[in-house]
């Protein structure tokens, strides 16, 4: 990637329709073995050392149980290590991208340089996802997340996956772009906030924009000055120096109508929040330089839309900056004016997430995207509600409803839509503006939130709104082995392709 910036481990993929022999295996320093628990006794004799590997199990029977895992090292030259893993047979996209993560972990822990994959009995429509979730969860566990030591962390010497007796071989562009998101998300969100000011942050998108062909502007403070951004502007003047900022991206494909509607990705990048004149504690403060995880998994999306050669424009824009404490931050009472005319009354200065995306998806609206989606960390309250194994949606369009249930469970990134019914907008009235900011309470906040960013939506724009409560995971989630998770990426590009969302 551009200078500064990760890139995606070079593995040669090698799809065998053939079933491996011994010498294949005895060429290989290690072997996931992915099998149906219900396997036959006939399963284990069309692999090499299939007899040995059966004796390994407790059961001692051929068969195991779902999500179990199994190590044994082979008694070849190479001394393989093969790991043995059991699919059930309702397992979802969550629950293979899962069962991978434990499989990969376990294969890579001697770092190979070779990695073979077996899928014997493994239905013809569970290959395709197996696989999917198994380069997916390589490549995850291959990113080295960002380190200031002394010592560097070994790198993965891993340079070769070979599959042996699929069905046929499979397309796994997706798989590869998606991955390469996630890889960009994940790396920026876990920077130090030194190492990634708003200014930093600009020069990394930069440099990724002049890589990637993406035409690049940014509204400094200047530019929302002159557009009455005065939401966003709360937020961005109690810091300095006065570095924040709208980035915007647009990636055009090559062959572009000249009407094509566009889909408009928009994303929270708060380098760090301190919570302003509301300060937090210091339990609350600590890893905040994650909050700007929206704005990396929108700028993920744009690079894997870009790696996929998408038929349709995408413009990405990431509101970057810092919430501090100082005599210029904006405090409590405050009434401040967006760029669509729309006064806040400022409730709680740590609700700063809600005030930069209000100007940003204003702004981006004007284009008339046929779908705009936005991210952001964003509320405490979608995590008390979903926990952070999923996150939550709010759409302004009934029927995207089932749609996004749709892409959370083919891709693995589970999300759940919650009401954005007006009658909500009563607890935000306010005596002296057109709307409050949040409640001081913060009864059913990630709710509130979502309505007060729909006054910056106008109604002909279809638009959803991911709370990310699965941002962090404590040891990981799905196939990604690190707390910070990079989530919505995979979700995002299932929900444009697969369910179709993306305009034709």
């Amino acid at each position: 990637m551009a200078r500064n910036l990760p890139q995606l481990q070079k593995i040669k993929l090698d799809q065998q329709l053939t079933a491996a022999d011994e010498s294949h295996i005895d060429a290989l320093e290690a072997l996931i073995i992915l099998l149906p628990a219900t396997a036959s006794q006939k399963a284990w004799s069309v692999f090499p050392y299939g007899a040995r590997l059966k004796q390994r199990l407790p059961s001692g029977k051929g068969s195991g149980k779902a999500g179990q895992i199994v190590r044994s090292d082979l008694p070849n030259a190479s001394a393989t290590t093969a790991i043995l893993g059991f699919v059930g047979t309702t397992a979802s996209q969550f629950d293979l991208l899962s069962l991978a993560r434990k499989l990969v972990a376990k294969a890579l822990e001697r770092n190979p340089a070779s990695l073979g994959i077996l899928m014997p009995e493994l239905a013809e429509a569970r290959q395709a996802p197996a696989l999917d979730a198994l380069l997916a969860a390589i490549h995850a566990a291959c990113f080295h997340i960002p380190r200031y030591t002394l010592k560097a962390a070994e790198p993965s010497k891993l340079k070769a996956v070979r599959t042996f007796g699929l069905q046929r071989k499979y397309d796994l562009k997706q798989t590869l772009a998606t991955a390469e998101g996630n890889a960009l998300a994940r790396w920026l969100t876990l920077q130090p906030a030194n190492r990634l000011t708003p200014a930093i942050y600009r020069g990394h998108v930069t440099r990724l924009a002049k890589r990637e062909g993406w035409r690049f502007e940014f509204l400094d403070f200047r530019k929302l000055q002159a557009l009455k951004a005065g939401a966003f502007l709360a937020v961005a003047q109690g810091s300095e120096p006065r570095d924040a900022g709208i980035l915007h991206l647009t990636y055009k494909p090559a062959r572009a109508a000249a009407k094509t509607k566009s889909v408009a990705l928009v994303g929270k990048g708060i380098c760090y929040d301190t919570g302003g004149i509301n300060l937090k504690s210091a339990k609350g403060m600590f890893g905040m330089h994650g909050d700007m995880q929206g704005s990396a998994v929108a700028l993920g999306t744009l690079l894997t839309l870009t790696r996929l050669k998408v038929p349709f424009q995408v413009d990405c824009w990431l509101a970057v900056s810092r919430n501090d404490i100082g005599p210029r931050a904006y405090t409590q009472n405050d009434v401040v004016t967006a760029s669509n005319g729309v006064n806040i009354e400022v409730v709680h200065t740590d609700a700063e997430g809600r005030m930069v995306l209000s100007d940003t998806l204003a702004i981006a609206s004007k284009a008339k995207p046929a779908i705009m989606l936005d991210y952001a960390t964003l509320t405490g309250s979608c995590i008390t509600a979903l926990g952070t194994r999923y996150s939550g949606a709010f759409c302004n369009r009934d029927e995207f409803v089932n749609s996004v249930i749709a892409a959370g469970r083919a891709s693995g990134e589970r999300v759940w839509p919650f009401p954005v019914d007006a009658d909500y907008d009563e607890a935000l009235e306010s005596t002296v503006a057109d709307i409050k900011q949040c409640l001081i309470e913060g009864e059913a906040d990630h709710i509130m939130a979502a309505r007060l960013l729909s006054r910056f939506v106008p109604a002909s724009v279809p638009w959803i709104h991911v709370d990310l409560a699965a941002g962090e995971h404590k040891g990981g989630l799905a196939h990604i082995p690190t707390e910070v998770t990079g989530f919505g990426i995979r979700f995002t590009t299932n929900l444009l392709l697969e369910q179709k969302l993306a305009p034709r």
